[in-house]
């Protein structure tokens, strides 16, 4: 990975979808009923944007955290260089996602979080996320919600790596991406812009990339996904979730009463 580009905006930016809503607020209602005010504090909190291209590294392993990144377009990821130079991507950051919210208490980082795509994201300086949770009850609340949406999916991202077979854990993955993308408005009810290649997925899901190709020729063969020109279409969402048994709740998108 390189380091953050100075560009304003990147040459490949054009072809990362805008969110329908501003993600993190769409996100965050999921949770919580913000008010007008809440709104207002989270666009003040995301006036500040900038551009970094794709394959860029926004922190690294061994760095000192100092502020929190929210990704506002575009896909980063949470990855592991192993001895042997092999990645290992632990997480996907969507539209919406932030990057730990209470990283800077750390010392040092325990992994990196690269650009996929062109992202644009905020830099949310360590006061500001001390600010949110202290004195804006229901954006801290939110905030807590997503913090445990994020452990939810890494809980279920390790049943996957050690519990599912090849072709249930990618297309559980796809089942987890739509939904996730669906919640920010960049997605139909079948299909999305997922901009992720073969060699992600076996980065992904521990697959080589030879083993990551047969997986998705499989369930192409299976009827079950179609993904390429970097967009997923699924023709039964229905089939395709009974085929790996995706169960959506992990992700907590329904409000308690």
């Amino acid at each position: 990975m390189t380091e953050p580009s100075q560009r304003p905006v990147p040459t490949d930016a054009a072809d990362v979808p805008l969110p329908d809503s501003h993600a993190l607020i769409a996100k965050l209602e999921r949770s919580v009923g913000l008010t007008d005010e809440d709104r207002g504090t989270l666009m003040g909190v995301m006036s500040q944007r900038r551009w970094v291209s794709s394959q860029v590294d926004l922190i690294r392993e061994g760095d000192r955290p100092e502020s929190v990144f929210l990704v506002t377009r575009g896909f980063a990821c949470r990855y592991k260089i192993l001895v042997d130079g092999q990645r290992h991507i632990l997480g996907l950051l969507v539209p919406g996602d932030t990057c730990d919210l209470h990283v800077a208490i750390l010392n040092r980082m325990d992994h990196s979080i690269a650009a996929l795509t062109a992202c644009e994201i905020v830099e949310i300086p360590r006061s500001t996320i001390v600010d949110l949770t202290s004195n804006h009850p229901r954006i801290a609340q939110a905030l807590c919600w997503a913090t445990l949406v994020e452990q939810g999916i890494l809980r279920e991202w390790l049943t996957n790596l050690g519990q599912r077979g090849a072709d249930q854990r990618m297309a559980h993955l796809f089942c987890e991406l739509l939904l996730r993308l669906q919640v920010v408005g960049l997605a139909g009810e079948t299909a999305c812009f997922l901009p992720l290649t073969q060699v992600h997925l076996a980065d992904i899901l521990g697959f080589s990339i030879v083993h990551a190709n047969r997986t998705l020729q499989h369930l192409r063969f299976l009827g079950l996904v179609d993904l390429k020109h970097r967009h997923l279409k699924v023709p039964n969402l229905a089939r395709l979730r009974n085929f790996c048994s995706f169960n959506p709740e992990y992700l907590h998108l329904s409000r308690r009463v």
